[in-house]
């Protein structure tokens, strides 16, 4: 009796849940649906229409479409960005924790991470531009990585340093007694206790660079673009193509869901385990 008592008075809440996921959800699902449309149909509207696949043969097939191209780039950039950001933020989080770094100064350091972070990446790519410019890196996606990556690697630090404070010191110390070299204690004690954030954090800088816009369209050209670059080329200057735009974004969030699919356990895990401390 308690127990279904207990069930009936939690619908509000379900219910405020629901008209949640509704509201994220129901943008996306109208971006899919008009990248099944024809762009006739989309403009004037209709409610019921006929699904085919013209607009996304147009993106994936056309001889004049580097959807392709621009997805691989924007993969390398993903990933590549990602992998520097998670190596300098572990680093980085441990020093600042177990190197006699003073508490001031850790602080005052995560702190500037944090303002660097608020700072609209487009006041940045003005500056990068002539910096890699002139050491040979502009239009590459060497450009574009390392950007992604000082754009990430603030939150990542921050995160970062909540998880390795976490680590027990006593294990590093046992570990040190026993001969250990710091290597060999990062990649035995630290990395396995922390691989939850590192899950969490690998994601949202995966997520974070694989949208980012500006700083990608200052830095790249027609070979280096990325997806959000590429999807904004289908607005013209005397046509925007709707459909075609859409069938790209639709296709554009499938790395992201498959990604929180496969570490969903991880990210939740990962996002609360300071939550009960």
């Amino acid at each position: 009796m308690n127990r279904a008592v207990w069930r009936a008075g939690q619908w509000p809440a379900h219910l405020v849940l629901a008209l949640a996921a509704l509201i994220v959800l129901a943008p996306v699902a109208w971006v899919i649906a008009a990248g099944f449309r024809t762009q006739i149909s989309l403009l004037i509207g209709e409610f019921w229409f006929t699904p085919n696949l013209a607009a996304f043969e147009e993106v994936l097939f056309s001889k004049t479409s580097d959807f392709l191209s621009n997805f691989r780039n924007s993969l390398i950039v993903a990933l590549a960005s990602t992998l520097l950001v998670l190596v300098a933020a572990t680093l980085g989080a441990w020093s600042l924790h177990r190197m006699g770094v003073p508490a001031w100064l850790r602080h005052s350091l995560l702190g500037w991470s944090m303002l660097f972070h608020m700072i609209p990446p487009i006041t940045l790519a003005g500056a990068w531009y002539a910096l890699f410019r002139s050491i040979g890196l502009d239009n590459t996606l060497t450009g574009v990585i390392l950007a992604h990556a000082t754009l990430n690697l603030p939150m990542a630090l921050w995160l970062m340093s909540v998880f390795v404070a976490d680590v027990p010191v006593e294990l590093e110390e046992a570990a040190r007694i026993d001969g250990a070299t710091t290597p060999v204690l990062l990649r035995a004690i630290v990395l396995p206790l922390v691989a939850p954030g590192l899950a969490a954090t690998a994601v949202l800088c995966f997520v974070f660079s694989w949208n980012e816009f500006a700083v990608a369209l200052t830095l790249s050209n027609k070979l280096t673009a990325t997806v959000p670059v590429a999807i904004a080329k289908f607005a013209q200057d005397f046509e925007i193509q709707y459909t075609q735009m859409a069938a790209s974004a639709a296709l554009s969030i499938i790395p992201a869901v498959l990604l929180l699919l496969v570490c969903q356990r991880y990210i939740v895990k990962g996002l609360t385990m300071g939550a009960v401390k």
